[in-house]
């Protein structure tokens, strides 16, 4: 049995596309994933699989979700080793130690070509900064993510791929829950 976890996007939003969190759970024991944890109510889902494939994981938990409740939503896979790149890795912290209630993590729905890479550009006008990673985007937001021109609309403007965001405690918080029994 491997261990993941799944960030949906957009889920519970000023009343829009609701999914209790015992639901999601429910439908995730339904197709026979295992061992499951939520975290709040914005769809983060620890749980353990014994099939490994991120692809057909991600396939499946989307269709389900879009059968039980009506419409699409993107599912975001990773492995604890990939919480663990991203804690262990986060330029703002360890560069220049920067207060950890500004920091979030923006994570790609694919990876991006070079190309769509180099045609990100921050907005002027903002304090607000981000670092590209291999499928996620490390954000630095002073004046927090209400506030900011880096939201998931712009990177998915941008580099043409679906996103989803957590604050700093969240990712910390879900990789305390995928290492721990």
């Amino acid at each position: 049995m491997s261990t993941f976890i799944s960030l949906l996007r957009a889920v519970n939003l000023a009343g829009h596309k609701v999914i209790s969190m015992d639901a999601l759970r429910d439908l995730y024991a339904g197709i026979g994933l295992s061992h499951l944890r939520t975290y709040i109510q914005s769809g983060n889902v620890v749980f353990e699989s014994p099939r490994d494939d991120l692809s057909e994981l991600t396939r499946q938990i989307e269709a389900h979700i879009e059968q039980a409740f009506g419409f699409h939503v993107e599912v975001f896979i990773r492995r604890p080793a990939d919480f663990l790149h991203i804690l262990s890795n986060n330029p703002f912290l360890n560069d220049r130690h920067a207060d950890p209630g500004k920091l979030y993590v923006t994570f790609l729905y694919q990876i991006l070509s070079e190309e769509t890479r180099s045609k990100l550009a921050n907005p002027t006008g903002t304090t607000d900064e981000y670092a590209l990673a291999a499928q996620e985007v490390y954000l630095y937001l002073p004046n927090g993510y209400a506030h900011t021109k880096l939201s998931n609309s712009f990177f998915e403007k941008k580099l043409g791929t679906c996103t989803t965001t957590r604050n700093w405690n969240t990712i910390n918080a879900l990789y305390r829950m995928a290492i721990t029994a």
